[in-house]
């Protein structure tokens, strides 16, 4: 995969591997954010499960990527046979693959990490993590490429002064590179596009108040933050010319899940006929997944919704429903960006052909 280099947002790595095989993982801390720059050392699994768990890592590109480095921490310290270091390999696989249920990307990379371990069943301990720690190292540095191919592709989308809205943080935080929906904002803008990003809040955890105000305002983009209630009225009086988000899992229909809001968004653009586009990387399709019905849907802890950053705002014992993500149709989808072009009409077909070119 080859592509014209694009700018990162700024010199701030979210996740970087730290050493050899015995070294750790660097991830900055999205919950701290905006503000303080916290990072945190991952030196051993339990410290990283809790990272993806806590949403101190976030985005389904960026947790896949922790992920599979997360393998490398699991297989640290030395191993008598190659039988004792595959059995860990399963256990560790396992306890990764439990953080969280709906972001794929994580799955994907936890299978591939097992599949490049399966390419060499005669390799000695030592000779087998150095090659999934280099395996770990190409996902992330491909994960960058993709974020770039995305941008390339999706400005083509993006209108001279349009205004945009977007749910939740799609950029550099969320992923190895530039980001999915904001890769494609930060390639317009840097062409010239005199782009206005609307900011939604994005409750109950504020990714888009906490984290994409805070990426746009480091890039220079001019941007305005937003309740999540807002977008309608903003719609009807011309102020939004396209929608963007990313996607958590992809069905083979097109059936799209993502950050919980998504789908109001996606209805309201449907009834002001704007139209509504997914940016995400190949890695997020399920194509196992005849439709979003299939996907399974994380349920959080209530405290996220009667809480505001440790301060009670709802009555004590009030019952709570706290989905983190919900499906938005493919019949909504304008188009879907992906490294390898623009998926439009969004159904199983066009998926097929653009992602195993069928």
């Amino acid at each position: 995969m080859s592509f014209e280099p694009t700018p990162e947002p700024w010199p701030v790595e979210n996740i970087r591997w730290v050493g050899g095989c015995d070294g750790w993982l660097r991830l900055l801390d999205q919950s701290q954010l905006p503000g303080r720059e916290v990072y945190i050392e991952c030196r051993e699994i339990h410290t990283l499960w809790e990272a993806i768990r806590a949403l101190r890592v976030r985005g389904a590109p960026a947790i896949g990527i922790a992920a599979a480095y997360g393998v490398c921490l699991g297989l640290q310290g030395s191993f008598s046979s190659r039988q004792e270091i595959e059995t860990r390999l399963s256990e560790t696989i396992q306890y990764l693959a439990s953080a969280r249920p709906t972001a794929v990307n994580l799955f994907w990379a936890l299978e591939r990490m097992r599949r490049r371990a399966s390419c060499f069943p005669e390799a000695a301990p030592e000779e087998l993590r150095q090659l999934l720690l280099e395996e770990a190292l190409a996902i992330h540095a491909e994960d960058r490429l993709m974020c770039q191919a995305i941008g390339s592709h999706g400005v083509s989308l993006v209108p001279h002064g349009a205004g945009i809205l977007t749910h939740c943080n799609t950029g550099a935080l969320a992923t190895g590179g530039l980001g999915t929906a904001l890769g494609v904002i930060y390639t317009a803008f840097s062409q010239g596009k005199k782009v206005h990003v609307y900011v939604d809040e994005t409750r109950p955890l504020l990714q888009g108040a906490r984290l994409t105000a805070w990426e746009l305002g480091r890039w220079g983009v001019p941007h305005t933050l937003i309740c999540d209630s807002t977008a309608a009225v903003l719609m009807k009086h011309g102020r939004i010319q396209l929608v963007i988000t990313g996607a958590d899992r992809i069905a083979a229909n097109g059936d799209t899940a993502n950050k919980i809001g998504t789908y109001s968004l996606a209805v309201l653009a449907r009834a002001h006929q704007i139209p509504f586009y997914v940016a995400a990387p190949s890695t997020t399709f399920d194509l196992s997944l005849s439709s979003g019905s299939e996907t399974p849907v994380e349920e959080r802890d209530p405290a996220e919704v009667v809480h505001i950053m440790g301060q009670g705002i709802a009555p004590e014992g009030v019952r709570v429903f706290n989905p983190a993500f919900d499906i938005t149709p493919a019949e909504l989808i304008s188009a879907i960006i992906c490294e390898a072009g623009i998926i439009q009409p969004v159904n199983s077909e066009t998926i097929a052909h653009v992602i195993q070119g069928e």
